[in-house]
């Protein structure tokens, strides 16, 4: 049997293949402040890009920088 997209599917296979995060999602996964979120940027430890006036996180760059401090902090 066929599953056909359904509003739900195509919900749900949106959400599994988002790219961007907000600065809100990021700071969440992340659990620091905005100020130290907008520091990292500033400091060009994570990646960010703009999108008109708002900015958002690559998935992938938050990835990374989870694993650059994990290595750091077991180094």
């Amino acid at each position: 049997m066929r599953e056909e997209n359904t509003p739900t599917n195509d919900a749900r296979s949106l959400a599994d293949s988002i790219q961007l995060l907000t600065t809100r999602e990021a700071r969440m996964k992340l659990r620091i402040s905005q100020w130290k979120l907008y520091d990292l940027f500033r400091s060009r430890r994570l990646d960010s890009v703009r999108i008109g006036r708002r900015r958002f996180v690559p998935a992938e760059a938050l990835r990374a920088y989870i694993q650059r401090i994990s290595r750091e902090s077991f180094a």
